[in-house]
């Protein structure tokens, strides 16, 4: 097994070949808190000054007059207004007032605010550099820049040896280590975690704000691809619906096509007629009336269908199920308690339930238990079919009367087995095409709801 080289493993720690360029989520509101940072940071760097003059502590800052202290001071934090606009180059300008301040007037770069300034720009560099390759760069540079300004001022300052003299250090060390070489490693191990400190802090800021775009994305991924496997399920149940719905109204075609030649036989027969040409124009008024309401909705569901689907291979093409059917589906020997109940009203209704009605109401009972059997902890379950040819007076659809089917239970979603919810869109797509309501979702009692109410023809001329 091979090895990763340093460099590889630092370059892509630090990203340096990552396509992802951080970037605010709010740009106009980010950049207005940068400037009001930058500009409090500027006015607490020149107070800051102020305040250490005042207390006596710039005994050493030489002839220099105050305003100029004040104008550097100041010059320091100014850039920062800009920070996350352009990370790397106030770094640039930052450490570069920070050199050239630092051999001039050294008391200025020492200020407890301008040190944060420093801190906070290295900081700032690497967390928002949309350019890795430029900030490592950058950044290296500005570290040998400011590690050689500290081994020029250790080599050329002689502070540390007259304050170990003036304590009396020299003669009576204390310590393992000579009091010289303690405080030089102490100032070298206080600068190396503080410019450490800034960058790797801004690196974990980094790969924070990556691996949350990345998450981002992903979900922006799923959403779509979740819409796309719902928008086929839709299409494959509209499909399912058409060749089902193509059965029946084709059956009242050929009812149509029968009594019309029943009827011209008689017509033509006349007066010597046994039979009344009345009832097959009944029976043809009829079905021709169930027909192009049937076909209406099937029309105004599959509309906006635009992929290409056909009958599967080998696909049973046996009479629908209707309502009639559906006591059959709870005599399935699976541990489930199913109990089915049948209310009409009148008496016999339930034979008046168009084909297409009661399809529609068979596939939902299906679908209901199919859930109930694989996703829930249920172990009774009951299904109620209700058919009630009066009007509903507060709701013109149902004005014929209503069919419905419910089905309920007394589990809860069995954990790990969540399904993908496609069944349920096809229980929609159902009563959509013949406007009608469906109510799905738990109930308050305990168990789940899947009821359908679909309207029935209106009786009559």
């Amino acid at each position: 097994m091979l090895r990763a080289r340093p460099a590889d493993v630092i370059s892509e720690w630090f990203g340096v070949d990552d396509d992802f360029e951080r970037s605010p989520a709010d740009p106009r509101a980010s950049y207005r808190h940068d400037v009001w940072l930058g500009l409090t940071l500027t006015v607490l760097a020149v107070v800051g000054m102020e305040l250490s003059r005042s207390a006596g502590y710039l005994v050493q800052a030489g002839d220099h007059p105050a305003w100029l202290l004040y104008v550097l001071s100041g010059a320091g934090a100014l850039p920062l207004v800009v920070r996350r606009r352009y990370p790397l180059a106030v770094l640039a300008v930052v450490y570069a007032h920070f050199l050239l301040v630092g051999l001039t007037v050294p008391v200025v770069a020492m200020s407890q605010v301008l040190q944060v300034v420093y801190f906070m720009t290295l900081y700032t560099a690497v967390a928002w550099a949309r350019d890795r390759r430029a900030m490592l760069i950058v950044v290296t540079a500005c570290l040998v820049a400011m590690f050689g300004w500290l081994f020029w001022q250790m080599a050329v300052s002689s502070g540390m040896q007259e304050y170990a003299e003036s304590e009396g250090l020299l003669a009576d060390p204390p310590g393992f280590l000579s009091p010289l070489d303690a405080m030089v490693a102490q100032t070298w191990l206080t600068n190396i975690a503080y410019f450490l400190g800034a960058i790797a802090l801004g690196q974990v800021t980094w790969h924070a704000a990556r691996r949350r775009a990345q998450l981002a994305e992903q979900a922006a991924t799923i959403e779509r691809q979740a819409a796309e496997l719902g928008r086929r399920a839709v299409v494959t149940e509209r499909l399912r619906i058409a060749r089902e719905l193509h059965d029946v109204v084709a059956h009242h075609v050929s009812v149509i096509g029968i009594q019309a030649a029943a009827a011209r036989r008689l017509l033509a027969k006349g007066d010597a007629g046994t039979q009344d040409p009345q009832v097959p124009l009944a029976t043809i008024e009829s079905a021709s009336r169930d027909a192009v309401e049937q076909m209406r909705g099937l029309v105004g569901t599959l509309r906006d269908i635009g992929d290409d689907g056909g009958t599967a291979a080998g696909e049973d093409r046996s009479p629908e199920p209707g309502v009639a059917d559906i006591g059959r589906l709870v005599d399935a020997d699976d541990g489930l308690d199913v109990s089915y109940t049948l209310v009409a009203e009148p008496v016999g209704a339930e034979g008046s339930v168009p084909g297409a009605l009661g399809l529609s109401l068979y596939r939902t009972a299906q679908e209901a238990l199919a859930n109930v059997r694989k996703h829930s902890t249920a172990r009774a379950a009951g299904v109620t079919v209700r058919v009630d040819r009066r009007p509903v007076a507060d709701d013109r659809r149902f004005r014929g009367g209503y069919a419905e089917v419910e089905v309920v239970d007394d589990g809860r979603a069995r954990p790990g087995s969540s399904g993908s919810g496609l069944g349920l869109v096809g229980i929609r797509e159902r009563v959509a095409t013949h406007h009608g309501l469906a109510e799905i979702g738990p109930r308050v009692t305990g168990g789940y709801r899947v009821r359908v109410r679909l309207p029935m023809p209106v009786e009559g001329p």
